[in-house]
């Protein structure tokens, strides 16, 4: 049976993708082009590409969701919905700074904010018309989010 390291690339993508990841890796640093396993990489990049826009999708449902409970339940505000509001605004920023995925986090923002108010009325038992209709917040607001009492 051979070892990852004797595989050719092709087949290592299939049975080990971080030793592929550096195998490609290496191929890269002394740009040896034409033994880059092309098929693969693009597919591995474009998959990449796909992830980084479904997280930033992703945290904002989360920060949108908890945003809406913490407006609407003030009684039920706690110290871990405050960590959950910073950290993903924090993520969220880091992620969607700038470039392509900021354009795409505005984009799906009232998307994202339809999730949001479905996760927020199945947690707070409260119904999804109790909810502005539309996303009441700039994509700006959410990135900075600081939250007091």
């Amino acid at each position: 049976m051979a070892t990852t390291a004797e595989l050719p690339l092709t087949e290592l993508y299939l049975e080990d993708e971080t030793a592929w990841l550096d195998s490609m890796a290496a191929l890269a640093r002394r740009r040896d082009g034409a033994n880059l396993d092309w098929t693969h990489l693009e597919e591995y990049l474009t998959d990449m590409a796909r992830r980084d826009r479904r997280e930033v999708k992703s945290r904002l449902v989360v920060l949108l969701s908890h945003v809406l409970k913490w407006e609407h339940q003030p009684e039920k505000r706690s110290g871990s919905w405050r960590a959950t509001i910073r950290l993903q605004s924090l993520e969220l920023a880091d992620l969607a700074a700038r470039g392509s995925l900021r354009a795409h986090a505005e984009d799906v923002l009232s998307e994202a904010y339809e999730g949001a108010v479905s996760i927020a009325s199945a947690e707070s038992g409260l119904p999804e018309a109790e909810f502005p209709e539309s996303c009441p917040y700039e994509l700006e607001f959410l990135l900075a989010m600081q939250l007091s009492e």
